[in-house]
């Protein structure tokens, strides 16, 4: 019947919007197929209300925590004990067997979810322990009886207590004395481990490493990775610290033809430099804070001051890339002149682009531009400062006052008719002159096997990067 059920104290999950009720089952409704607890609690808070009421439908699954033991009482006209089947599933220690309660379902409410689907799941098998044992059992203080159950700790009655109280964190704390504790921690801890770590403790310490160092142990870093058989007189390194030595022009000479011969033809040489040499120049106008669709107004203007020589081809090729990233360029090469046949190919391809091209100092911009290129001297004819084109461009660079990028500079010991804030030099750097000039090195593409044949042992220094800047070592 559904009066056995009642006192007994049971939790009702409904699902994750209405939470999880516990309280005393105070009545059972087969009509409306409700059921209502006494003194509940939601989500383990005591409820403002005295009583609840739960339809089946809102129901997910119900446990009994306690069940009243006036159902131990035998039945009248009865010798022996009636009681309902989930009591003795539970004294037999089946806790994990589901029964359910002598309730059923009305049959003017078939759509709803029945009572039938309260169930009980046992946590011990040692039986079910009067309520009223488990509280006097509390109260006084639960010595040498049985151990205070979870259950009552949370639900038990009588707890009366003010919840809106707001709880003193600071008093109990201070009951917390935590230098004491870690002393008896650390007390204990050394006693039970100086017999297990005797003989480690005069290990050293392991050293601590930053976030950005190196932390695995590996074979020690080589410096010196490239070695040539002839100095040029001057040492480099780079920003990790690898040697970048200098060669004379000599062997610089023949380690360009060696790869020209291996097919390192001198087109595709030049265009390796004119996209390295146009990259190093972008980035020095600023890269993509200057270079964008919103900032077609301050195209930057860059001037190009080229021989007819090879050096002056290589500043040709650069100027071509330039102009196809949106540069104005402007190109001054002399047309009275013989020029060298890589001079005019490179010529002819930039004339399909949208840079300018002038053969007259006097055609040249009047105010600073934002970078001048100079290629206007040469390795095989140093005569060419004498003449009188040279001259002019010369004096109309140092006056323009634009910061300067010098590709490929000859060995000179002599002043630089131009100085150049940056020098870039290919492959191998050249033992240059003492100058304020920052010295890049970019890559043109020659393989290792090319340096072994020359007699040079050869390591690449670049990484990941084509133009790497070197520092006087």
């Amino acid at each position: 019947m559904a009066t056995d059920w009642l006192g007994s104290v049971v939790s009702i999950n409904c699902g994750l919007t209405l939470g999880v009720y516990q309280g005393e089952v105070s009545s059972v409704d087969h009509a409306s197929q409700t059921i209502s607890l006494r003194q509940p609690y939601h989500n383990g808070v005591k409820c403002p209300v005295s009583e609840v009421t739960f339809s089946a439908m809102d129901i997910k699954e119900l446990k009994f925590l306690d069940i009243q033991n006036t159902v131990n009482k035998p039945s009248s006209g009865q010798g022996a004990a009636k009681q309902p089947s989930i009591i003795s599933a539970g004294r037999h220690g089946q806790s994990n067997r589901t029964t359910h309660p002598p309730v059923t379902s009305s049959s003017s409410h078939s759509g709803a979810a029945p009572i039938t689907i309260l169930r009980r799941v046992s946590s011990n098998s040692r039986g079910v322990i009067p309520a009223t044992a488990k509280k006097n059992n509390v109260r006084n203080g639960g010595t040498g009886g049985p151990m205070r159950s979870k259950d009552d700790e949370c639900f038990g009655d009588g707890t009366d207590e003010d919840l809106d109280t707001d709880f003193d964190f600071e008093g109990n704390l201070a009951l917390f004395d935590k230098a004491a504790v870690f002393s008896r921690i650390d007390g204990t801890s050394r006693h039970s481990s100086r017999a297990q770590h005797h003989s480690t403790q005069a290990e050293q310490k392991p050293m601590s490493y930053r976030h950005d160092e190196n932390i695995l142990e590996g074979k020690p870093v080589i410096y010196r990775q490239i070695t040539v058989p002839q100095q040029g007189g001057r040492e480099y390194c780079t920003d990790s610290g690898l040697v970048v030595p200098s060669v004379p022009y000599e062997l610089h000479k023949r380690l360009l033809a060696t790869a020209e011969h291996w097919g390192l033809s001198l087109e595709r040489r030049l265009e390796m430099i004119g996209v390295c040499s146009s990259q190093m120049a972008l980035t020095l106008l600023g890269g993509p804070n200057r270079l964008t669709p919103k900032n077609v107004h301050q195209r930057p203007t860059v001037v190009l001051l080229c021989g007819p020589h090879l050096q002056g081809a290589q500043g040709i090729s650069c100027g071509r890339h330039l102009a196809n990233h949106e540069v104005e360029v402007i190109l001054f090469l002399p047309n009275f002149v013989k020029m060298q046949e890589s001079v005019t190919s490179e010529v002819s391809l930039y004339s399909r682009t949208s840079g300018k091209q002038v053969s007259s100092v006097k055609d040249l911009p009047a105010s600073p531009v934002d970078l001048l290129i100079n290629c206007l001297d040469c390795h095989e004819n140093q005569l060419l400062r004498e003449q009188s084109w040279y001259q002019s461009a010369a004096d109309w660079a140092n006056q323009n006052r634009a910061p300067v990028l010098s590709i490929d500079p000859p060995v000179s010991e002599q002043h630089q008719t131009v100085e150049a804030k940056w020098t870039l030099s290919l492959g191998l750097p050249l033992p240059l002159a003492e100058t304020e000039s920052r010295v890049y090195l970019c890559d043109i593409g020659i393989p290792k096997l090319v340096f072994q044949e020359v007699g040079i042992r050869y390591l690449s220094p670049f990484g990941c990067k084509f133009v790497i800047p070197l520092h006087r070592a």
